[in-house]
């Protein structure tokens, strides 16, 4: 027992030293090491899954509002029958269960007649969207290394202004991207695009900009959603070590949740109609716990720096 438990001891130095010499681009010269235990530490002392649950909540009261607004404006910009491709491409990025829900929302949205962007709907968008930006930066003020916050109004304002700036990249980049997916038809379609190789050119493009974008948006998320005090002498990057670990998860784990959902889950089967519901929170508490563990990176790399500079 005793010659397990020195082998053991040994094993543990040994990776402390392996881990110490390995310094990861965006880690801002930091160990591997240093790095990773304020961040197992911030992981398991920050209460991430209640965090997570309360972001979750004020993105699900904002993800109809938001939809609706989205679908409303999108015709005054593109056409009428563009929602169909949108909606083609939004298929391919949410399980069905969740799909389903969505589609019946655009497809009643769709069916009656514009009321104008200055109605209930968009302000209800704007207070439940500007409410789960606040949520988020909450969540980041929650953290177990968490130094500075910043005054309620401050935080509502930064909140409000990341919602605007979000809301116009998810616009831009739903036009883009049905757009990409309307020509691509056409093209197909009139025989001016008959080359495997230039329709999977197109199809990765596509997912670039969905990549790009995911990155983007999180980056935004930790840059503003920090406040930086300036007595730190610490450099803040834009495309941060959190924004890229958390893009790379949103990809990773929405396409295993995708194909869990469609074909081991039967959340249906038990459930009824009620399980696309139960299906719809746990992918945006996914998406909520991501977005937390990519600022708890951040925050690690943060503190680990400022621990060298003392």
């Amino acid at each position: 027992m005793h010659h397990i438990k020195r082998k053991y001891i040994h094993f543990r130095l040994r990776l402390k030293h392996i881990l110490r010499l390995i310094v990861l681009p965006g880690f801002d010269g930091m160990p591997l090491y240093d790095v990773l235990v304020f961040f197992f530490r911030g992981l398991f002392k920050g209460v991430l899954t209640y965090r997570a649950a309360a972001i979750a909540y004020n993105f699900f009261l904002a993800l109809i509002p938001f939809i609706m607004f989205l679908f409303t404006l999108i015709p005054f910009v593109t056409g009428e029958h563009y929602q169909t491709y949108l909606l083609d491409l939004i298929q391919e990025l949410i399980p069905s269960n969740i799909y389903s829900m969505v589609k019946n929302t655009v497809e009643e949205i769709i069916s009656r007649p514009h009321q104008g962007l200055l109605s209930a709907g968009f302000f209800m968008a704007i207070y439940f969207a500007t409410n789960g930006v606040d949520a988020i930066l909450e969540g980041f003020n929650q953290s177990y290394h968490a130094m500075e916050t910043r005054p309620w109004w401050k935080q509502k304002l930064v909140a409000f202004g990341l919602m605007l700036i979000l809301s116009v990249l998810i616009f831009i980049s739903f036009v883009l991207l049905g757009f990409g997916e309307l020509s691509i038809r056409l093209l197909t379609e009139k025989h001016l695009l008959t080359s495997d190789l230039s329709i999977f050119s197109l199809q990765l493009l596509r997912w670039f900009i969905i990549l790009f974008v995911t990155l983007l948006s999180t980056s935004l998320l930790y840059y503003f959603g920090q406040l930086k005090t300036g007595r730190e002498n610490i450099r803040y990057r834009f495309f941060s070590a959190g924004s890229i670990l958390s893009t790379g998860l949103f990809i990773v784990g929405g396409v295993v949740i995708k194909l869990y959902f469609e074909n081991f889950s039967r959340y249906n089967i038990l459930y009824g109609s009620i399980g696309s519901l139960i299906i719809l929170l746990v992918w945006i508490y996914y998406n909520a716990f991501i977005i937390l563990i990519g600022f708890e990176l951040n925050t690690s790399i943060r503190r680990s720096r400022m621990e060298a500079l003392k």
